[in-house]
């Protein structure tokens, strides 16, 4: 039940609509057990002979139905702008809590699940929430007002026919018991076999490149058998306790036949009484009905809204602390103390980094150097705050990360990935999402820059040509160069590259170095990379193993005195040229 309050919570902005909603379902109630009397007074006018009274009960009747359908016309209006509205507010809740939360929480859940409790689970409260609240309601007031009438005509046979109504009761209530669980695991493999769909689709070219269809169609043909699986049972109790809930009102009916029939021929109780009575009891059986069917309906809302409240309950883990301040003025100093970061301490996993000591002088290019798992990325993502660390401290310019306006602090940072992110957008969109504000001139001097002018001028609509779903329409240097141009753009104090010139070829990596080394003039700048040439660009080295730094300096610091970078070094023999450069001889670094 704390599930079903908390969900009714989401009406209180919409309590005006829903309070409209419920008067206008009041009254069109209020003519609807009118007719059952207005019918009974036709009747016995009927037999009585009167032709006047029959005509003037008659559009009674008719009046009354009309004044039912104008009401229920507007109640719906109403209630379908509650339901939108609670649609609305539930989508951008939901959607502004998960840009809330931290990079860790969208590590350990699947793209599908989110997705489905955004729309599925969504959707199942907000129908509720919007229709099926107030189905409940308007068949729970038929009951009663019906009831009410019947016990006004003749208490005796009201209390007879009426008999199985509170088994109808019980029973819904204890459907809706057994209903519940089993909704909330239908809704769950629902999100499973969306999140496998979500995954096939994302790596289709995956799929498709080792011919893994069949795989995948398995896969995905198990996840949906699950789903029927489940959603047999729960049509199973639904195909039991709907038309038992259905079928008890009868009973009442069969005895209203059998005691009010014998009541009439006997003359204790005229026709129209016993046609009246007999036709609010037929008007019962609808909403008795509707009564099991929107229980049903709340069910499935409640586990939908527990799914929802997963999520909204999740406090985000990194956040600003209040009345922060930005970043102070300077020009990049970063300095790492003590640091140690756990992305999973509860499980025991290693640490990501250990104990990290690490100054970087404003202005200051420094690559990160170590085998896959060493800690590079990690280490770079704790500067806009992607990640807290575990134990230890990340200042910039002398503030702890942790104590700055979190906003201020990322528009300081811009950062290159190997695997850049385009939006479904134009190439100038793409570039300006660093700096929406941005001029035409300074978004295309950004892409001069980065050495993308020339390719997106060849586009068929130059910087306005929409790029597909994650920029798939482009090349992977071709990415790379427009994620360069918007990072370049931000004009940040601290520019971290993640080994962005991975998917260029060797010339036009030459290319964007030659605009790298002006952007990185008089700006700090981490350099994650695999290759020596890139290495080159840097003025410092830090070597990281299994999370450890495990030395700092120039290159042929750690050439002297470190054997993992010399390893590093002979392995990159081909690049060699880059290293030993001298600074007489750029020419021949190419740089």
């Amino acid at each position: 039940m704390a599930i079903f309050w908390r969900l009714l919570g989401f009406l209180r902005p919409h309590k005006v609509g829903v309070w409209a909603s419920l008067l206008f379902a009041m009254a069109a109630m209020g003519f609807t057990v009118a007719i059952p009397a207005l019918t009974g007074a036709v009747v016995t006018a009927i037999q009585d002979g009167d032709a006047d009274k029959v005509r003037t009960f008659g559009l009674y009747i008719l009046g009354a139905a009309f004044g039912r359908w104008i009401l229920t016309v507007i109640r719906r209006l109403i209630a379908g702008r509650v339901s939108l509205g609670v649609e609305f507010d539930l989508r951008q809740r939901v959607y502004t809590h998960l840009q809330g939360l931290e990079l860790g929480f969208f590590d350990r859940q699947q793209t599908g699940q989110l997705m489905s409790r955004a729309t599925v689970d969504l959707q199942a409260v907000r129908f509720f929430l919007g229709y099926g609240l107030i189905f409940i309601t308007q068949s729970a007031l038929t009951i009663v007002f019906t009831a009410v009438a019947m016990f006004v005509i003749d208490p005796a046979l009201a209390a007879v026919s009426l008999i199985p109504v509170p088994f109808v009761v019980w029973i819904a209530f204890r459907y809706g018991r057994i209903a519940r669980p089993a909704q909330q695991e239908v809704q769950q493999r629902l999100a499973e076999t969306t999140a496998e769909a979500e995954e096939t689709i994302g790596g289709v070219r995956i799929v498709k490149a080792f011919a893994r269809e069949d795989r995948q169609q398995a896969r995905f043909e198990h996840a949906v058998s699950r789903v029927f699986a489940q959603s047999m049972y729960a049509t199973r109790l639904r195909a039991f306790y709907q038309p038992l809930i259905g079928f008890l009102p009868q009973l009442g009916l069969a005895l209203l036949l059998v005691v009010g029939g014998t009541q009439v021929i006997n003359g204790s109780m005229s026709l129209g009484h016993f046609t009246a009575f007999y036709t609010y009891l037929v008007t019962l059986l609808g909403p008795m009905r509707m009564l099991g069917m929107a229980l049903g309906m709340a069910q499935r809302a409640v586990a939908s809204g527990a799914r929802l409240f997963e999520i909204l309950d999740r406090e985000p883990r990194i956040t600003t602390p209040a009345g922060a301040p930005p970043l102070p003025d300077g020009a990049g100093r970063v300095e790492l103390r003590g640091v140690t970061l756990d992305f999973d301490p509860e499980r025991g996993t290693a640490p990501a980094l250990r104990d990290v000591d690490l100054t970087v002088e404003a202005g200051t290019t420094i690559a990160l150097v170590g085998g896959t798992g060493s800690g590079k990325t990690s280490l770079v993502a704790l500067l806009p705050r992607l990640y807290d660390p575990t134990a230890g401290a990340v200042l910039i310019d002398g503030a702890d990360v942790r104590e700055v306006d979190i906003d201020a602090l990322r528009a300081d940072i811009a950062v290159v990935d190997d695997d850049p992110f385009l939006f479904s957008a134009t190439v100038r969109e793409n570039i300006a999402y660093a700096r929406p504000d941005a001029t035409d001139e300074e978004i295309e001097r950004a892409a001069r820059r980065a050495q993308a002018a020339e390719f997106i001028e060849r586009l068929p609509d130059g910087y306005d040509t929409r790029v597909g779903e994650r920029g798939l329409t482009l090349s992977g240097g071709q990415r790379q160069r427009v994620a360069i141009a918007r990072a370049l753009l931000a004009e940040p104090r601290i520019l971290v590259l993640d080994d962005a010139t991975s998917a260029v070829d060797a010339s036009t990596e030459q290319q964007i170095k030659l605009a790298l080394r002006e952007a990185m003039q008089g700006r700090t700048t981490f350099i994650i990379a695999h290759r020596l040439s890139t290495i080159a660009l840097a003025d410092e080295i830090a070597v990281l193993e299994d999370g450890e730094l495990v030395c700092h300096g120039t290159h042929d610091e750690l050439l002297e005195h470190n054997a993992l970078y010399r390893e590093i070094v002979e392995k990159g023999l081909p690049d060699q040229v880059f290293l030993n450069r001298k600074p007489a001889e750029p020419e021949v670094a190419g740089l």
